[in-house]
């Protein structure tokens, strides 16, 4: 559906120009959500990125408007617009990007009704609470707590919510009680338009030293690929011919051909079979 701004106020219009200039300026184009991150953090993640990216805050409406203005593929990033989203522009690669906002996260204790993103564990060991109520509250959620030596411990260490579980109001009370934070927060990438291409979040999450190793197996396998098949490369060339050189003089001494090279192998060889026999016959 096309959008018009013709009727919008002009801080509205001059909110759309802006976002349709900062898509042509930078490489990539992408989508953001900011919810649920305080405003403390949302600057210090914005402090982080500064000379790496550029974020702009506005309304959904406008990010649609201006996406319908510009066409194309790119007009499809509008799709992706969801919650409360942000642009986001940079000319690194969206891999980078993507890594980049990873290292900006931080945790936050939960909220009632949040989904917890892993496993939450709380970890047996003494507490700095004194003996009281707490102790009752801890057995509520689940947690074996006990009084030992005028302390509140925690006896063994207790999985309390499974990734995916919503946070219970008790739960939450008990995990700030703890300090325990377990809520992700940061600037969560939806989508990234670079280079006539989307990427989702679900490309870019890449486990580097998997990927790493991978490489590493398939150079591993390429080059031994080569050397077996005598396919002659810069990088296998020299091991091919060590290979040629090593299978000549072996058959070279099993056929007891008497060349320069390989007499000292072939009497060698006679000398060890001479040993054997004598050991057997004796």
């Amino acid at each position: 559906m096309v959008l018009y701004t013709h009727h919008l106020p002009q801080w509205k219009q001059d909110e759309v120009e802006q976002i349709k200039r900062l898509s042509g300026e930078y490489k990539l184009t992408g989508l953001v959500d900011l919810h649920g991150i305080p405003a403390s953090q949302l600057q210090q993640m914005r402090r982080d990125l500064r000379g790496t990216a550029v974020i702009k805050m506005t309304r959904n409406t406008l990010i649609e408007h201006a996406f319908a203005q510009l066409g194309g593929d790119i007009s499809k990033t509008s799709e992706y617009v969801d919650g409360q989203s942000a642009m986001i522009y940079t000319n690194e690669n969206p891999f980078k990007l993507y890594k980049k906002l990873q290292e900006t996260m931080t945790k936050m204790i939960a909220k009632p009704g949040d989904v917890a993103p892993e496993d939450v564990v709380v970890p047996k060991g003494p507490t700095a609470f004194p003996p009281g109520p707490i102790v009752g509250t801890l057995q509520q959620a689940g947690i074996p707590a006990a009084i030992e030596g005028g302390k509140v411990v925690i006896r063994e260490t207790k999985t309390v919510a499974k990734a995916g579980d919503v946070i219970s109001e008790k739960l939450a009370d008990v995990l700030a009680k703890l300090d325990i934070k377990t809520i992700d927060v940061g600037l969560n990438l939806q989508v990234a338009y670079y280079e006539g291409t989307f990427f989702e979040p679900s490309t870019l999450a890449i486990d580097e030293t998997e990927f790493m190793n991978k490489l590493t197996l398939a150079g591993k396998q390429a080059f031994n690929l080569s050397v077996n098949a005598a396919i002659p490369t810069k990088t296998t060339a020299e091991a091919i011919i060590g290979k040629a050189v090593r299978e000549a003089k072996n058959l070279a001494v099993e056929a007891a051909i008497y060349e320069k090279d390989v007499i000292e192998l072939i009497i060698g060889r006679a000398q060890r079979e001479s040993v054997t026999v004598k050991a057997l016959t004796e």
